[in-house]
């Protein structure tokens, strides 16, 4: 009896090599050129920081996003992003009106441990992750017995969490000080017009 049978596994589907090489590397260029990069803060503790990233949201006008304290209204889509959402519909089978873009710049740039689980992403929220660039960890952590499932993000790879990943487990991008180079992380999701106002 294999006795890791009873452990929780989180509801993805994992396409390491969704993405050609020469087309994940000239997505990653054109992304660098063609996004509108910020550089956010938020509060912690010990008051505002900066976000150890930077990012962009892009996506239907009606899509407003908050999360951590920072409402996202939403840019238009930019040539490449929507080139690659159109992909990751037919991927998933399901539609995306807004994307969340991470850039990594290197090793120490990083995302804590949370959840996608706002109220204006419904209860069963399908979240189509494309990495581009060089490799990194993310980590997948179960609330309740603390297992976590480790996944390689290499450039070109497409994870998809469903289901009840975002309820019952939480993820992370974690610092990896020796990891070189940058790495662009496209979150597609689905957000309802009606998003609550929040401070």
């Amino acid at each position: 009896m294999d006795l890791f049978n009873d452990l929780p596994t989180p509801d993805v589907d994992w396409y390491p090599d969704w993405l050609e090489p020469a087309a994940a590397t000239r997505a990653l260029t054109q992304l660098i050129d063609e996004v509108a990069w910020r550089q956010d803060v938020i509060g912690t503790p010990a008051g505002r920081v900066p976000l150890p990233r930077l990012t962009a949201w892009q996506g239907e006008p009606d899509a407003v996003y908050v999360y951590s304290g920072i409402r996202n209204i939403p840019q238009p889509w930019t040539p490449t992003v929507a080139e690659l959402k159109a992909a990751v519909e037919v991927a998933c089978d399901a539609r995306f009106n807004s994307v969340l873009i991470n850039r990594y710049r290197s090793g120490t740039d990083s995302m804590g441990w949370h959840a996608d689980k706002e109220p204006e992403l419904g209860l069963h929220p399908v979240i189509a992750s494309v990495s581009l660039g060089v490799a990194r960890t993310f980590d997948l952590r179960h609330n309740k017995t603390g297992v976590v499932q480790s996944f390689s993000l290499k450039g070109g790879s497409l994870l998809v969490m469903k289901g009840n990943t975002q309820a019952e487990w939480r993820h992370r991008v974690p610092k990896e000080p020796r990891v070189a180079g940058e790495r662009i992380n496209l979150t597609f999701r689905w957000v309802t017009s009606r998003a609550p106002v929040r401070s």
